[in-house]
Order: structure tokens, then sequence, then C-alpha cells
């Protein structure tokens, strides 16, 4: 991905998923934007972009954060919201381990109250721990936690599966969670 693939990346994960209004959106259900809706903002805001370079870095995009509808017309993030948004996710049953990427500092805190959504809409989730390693390096040397999930859904907890394979919960209780050994 290139510097300016990059930087629109970057600029519609922030419009996207945190501050719509700024570029005079408005999510409608689903989390979805019109596409030319998004275009005029990106223009208005000083970054001139076409539909090409849209679709090139939703495609691109190593994470698959976007994605389009099925008529090509609107765009949303897959998940990651922090501003009110229902992204029509369905409950589905989770594999019966889970894994998240943290780092040592936050450990103590985690193993106290639990991982929790914070700003966003729910805690993320990965399908594997190397995917986990990957998220929690972003901010230091990565812990990876192991999340009993299966047993978290026996007890009653609800799991969503976003478009792009990120699993979602609300809350990760501290006993459903120990530290992969690595």
């Amino acid at each position: 991905m290139g510097k300016t693939d990059l930087q629109l990346s970057r600029r519609l994960s922030y419009l996207l998923r945190h501050a719509p209004q700024e570029a005079g959106l408005t999510l409608e259900s689903g989390g979805w934007v019109r596409v030319e809706k998004l275009l005029a903002g990106l223009r208005a805001g000083g970054l001139n972009v076409g539909r090409g370079e849209l679709e090139a870095v939703v495609a691109e995009s190593d994470k698959q954060r976007f994605a389009f509808d099925d008529t090509g017309e609107r765009v949303r993030a897959n998940q990651g919201h922090s501003v009110p948004v229902d992204l029509e996710l369905v409950p589905q049953t989770p594999p019966d381990l889970l894994y998240h990427g943290t780092t040592r500092q936050f450990t103590a805190v985690i193993f106290t109250d639990g991982l929790k959504k914070m700003t966003r809409h729910h805690v993320h989730l990965s399908p594997d721990p190397e995917t986990a390693a990957r998220v929690g390096a972003r901010r230091g040397r990565p812990v990876i936690l192991r999340v009993d999930a299966g047993a978290m859904q026996q007890a009653g907890h609800l799991f969503y599966r976003s478009e792009n394979g990120v699993w979602l919960s609300d809350h990760v209780p501290p006993e459903y969670l120990s530290i992969l050994p690595g």
C-alpha cells in the first residue's frame, strides 16, 4: 500500500468509525454510507480521490477493514466504531478458543476487570494467535491472551463475527482468560 493509499485508509477508518460528521456523513443502518457522499466529503476535506482509488483501498486493506454492499453503491467500516451504529450483526457460535493481543502493561487490569470494549462497540478477538500477536505488537512486545469462547458461550455470552473475520463480544470476564505460553 502506497503513501496515498495509507493516508486514504487512515482517513476512511477515522470517518467511517469515529467522526462521519466531519465529512458531512451520516451512517445509515448497518454503518453504510453512500460512496458518492463519501467521495464528496473526502474532496471537501482536501483528499481528492476517485472511485477507483477507494475500490483499491477497500480491496487491498490487509485487515479488510472496509466493505462495499452488494450493489457497490455503499461502503462501511466492518467494525471498530466509537460512534453509535447498528452493524446488524447476528449472534454466531464461536470456535472454542479465540485470542486477544495486548501488552504486559495492561495484563494486571485485564485479569481483574476482564477485556472491556472501552470506547468501541465490542471487544475484538482474533481467530488465531498469529493475528492476535500482530494486533498486540502495535503497542509494544505482545502478550497473547487465550479466550475460552466455548465456555463463555455456554454461560450465555454472545459473539458476533464481522465481515472480515474478527470476532466480537461485549465483554470477556477474567475467568475466561489465560496467557498463551510463548
